[in-house]
């Protein structure tokens, strides 16, 4: 079984950085499709980026250019760099991860992300 589990939440001000990280266990990591998703209060969960077993990229356009999402197959651990953080990225996080044949999907519990002054 695959369990997904997110770090590196936190406070930062506007402009600032951070770096979250999922973890995956097992040995099925290179055959799954990752990606972040956000959740603010009073919304609906967003994809943010997502990463292919090719690790071919996508991104919602609000973060383009801002936030880079990355996997290194060897330490089954996915990234996103997230710079110039705005206040309106502020959610839960959450890593997500599907079989690259679509099926069977799994979720992180999630990490808190919090931009402000």
């Amino acid at each position: 079984q695959v369990q997904l589990v997110e770090s590196g939440g936190d406070l930062v001000q506007p402009g600032g950085s951070l770096r979250l990280s999922c973890g995956v266990s097992g040995n099925m990591f290179t055959t799954l499709v990752m990606g972040w998703y956000r959740q603010a209060p009073g919304k609906q969960r967003e994809l943010v980026a997502s990463i292919t077993t090719a690790s071919r990229t996508n991104y919602v356009d609000s973060v383009k250019g801002r936030f880079t999402i990355s996997r290194d197959n060897a330490k089954n651990t996915m990234y996103l760099q997230m710079n110039s953080l705005k206040p309106e990225d502020t959610a839960v996080y959450y890593c997500n991860a599907r079989h690259f044949t679509g099926g069977l999907i799994y979720w992180g519990q999630g990490t808190q992300v919090t931009v402000s002054s």
